[in-house]
């Protein structure tokens, strides 16, 4: 009897005690605000002045269409029907194979050379009735065989290229580009490609189309076009890899604005600061389809009409930022 008035009291103890405390969630959303509303600007037109602001209004636009792929600064040949050095491992083989050739080179000229001597020795003793005719015949049939060899060796050297050790000093580089076979019928044969290096976000550097020997890659279905750049101011190197961008047939609608216009975060992202009201800026999102000549063709981002900053882009960056400019 005991036992179980204990339990009853246990069990009504339990029942009128304080509820527990909720665990929290492992995760908390809050809104903050639009995006718009965060990186509005309103500058003094002192601060404009200060500033620099130059505004622009957006128009329509068109641009040849481009078709970036990869690339590689290659060698060119010497010689018409001779092949371009186009990788460090092609270059060692070339190396050896440069060597091998020079020896030749050297064996067929003191060949050429003795046969030369002897169909003269040989003319002399058949003038001197001292020696045969056939003598004389044979004589020249080697010295033939000689200059036919050595004129062998002299194209073998040729198609070989300049020495490894001058490879440096080249003034125009050739830049080889693999284009989908798919794609081939597309890309305008006639016109410059645009060539820059892998990460520059500045000026590129136009190339023009040359004939080569041709070459593909079977395992993934490209096709080697190739192009000649000038060089010497030493900017590229043997084997370096580059992005070309290739002129296709037709062109691309879009909103025209400078390029100074677009300032780009560390992410990649591009944007412009448009005037949406007297002495306000809102930093704008755009995507940028092509860019060339100073100008930017826009695939989405802003209107028609639209007012955007080009001079003081920057500076309004680093004043929303606090980065000094």
């Amino acid at each position: 009897m005991r036992q179980a008035l204990v339990l009853l009291l246990l069990l009504v103890a339990g029942c009128g005690g304080a509820p527990s405390t909720p665990a929290a969630p492992p995760a908390h959303a809050e809104t903050i605000a639009r995006e718009t509303e965060l990186l509005k600007l309103t500058l003094t037109p002192e601060a404009q002045r200060r500033l620099g602001i130059v505004l622009h209004r957006v128009k329509d636009g068109s641009a040849s269409t481009m078709r970036e792929v990869a690339g590689e600064i290659v060698v060119p040949p010497t010689s018409t029907g001779g092949v371009p050095i186009n990788s460090a491992t092609s270059l060692q083989q070339i190396g050896t194979q440069q060597a091998a050739a020079d020896a030749e080179l050297a064996r067929a000229t003191a060949q050429a050379r003795l046969a030369r001597i002897a169909l003269v020795r040989a003319d002399s003793l058949v003038r001197e009735e001292a020696g045969s005719v056939r003598a004389r015949d044979e004589a020249a049939a080697a010295l033939a065989a000689a200059e036919a060899a050595l004129d062998g060796a002299r194209q073998q050297r040729r198609l070989l290229g300049p020495a490894i050790a001058a490879l440096g000093s080249q003034s125009f580089l050739w830049v080889r580009a693999a284009v989908f076979g798919s794609d081939l019928g597309d890309i305008r044969r006639d016109r410059a490609a645009a060539i820059r290096t892998i990460g520059d976000k500045g000026a590129s550097r136009l190339a023009q189309p040359v004939k080569a020997p041709p070459s593909a890659n079977a395992a993934v279905g490209t096709v080697d076009l190739y192009y000649a750049i000038d060089d010497r101011e030493r900017i590229f190197r043997i084997g370096q890899r580059v992005s070309v961008n290739l002129p296709l047939a037709g062109r691309t609608e879009g909103l025209s604005i400078p390029s100074a216009a677009i300032v780009r975060d560390i992410y990649g992202g591009e944007w412009v600061y448009q005037k949406t009201a007297p002495d306000t800026f809102i930093r704008q999102r755009v995507e940028v389809a092509s860019e060339n000549g100073g100008r930017a063709l826009l695939a989405r981002g802003l209107t028609a009409g639209a007012d955007v900053v080009t001079a003081g882009a920057a500076e309004l960056f680093g004043t929303e930022f606090g980065a000094a400019h």
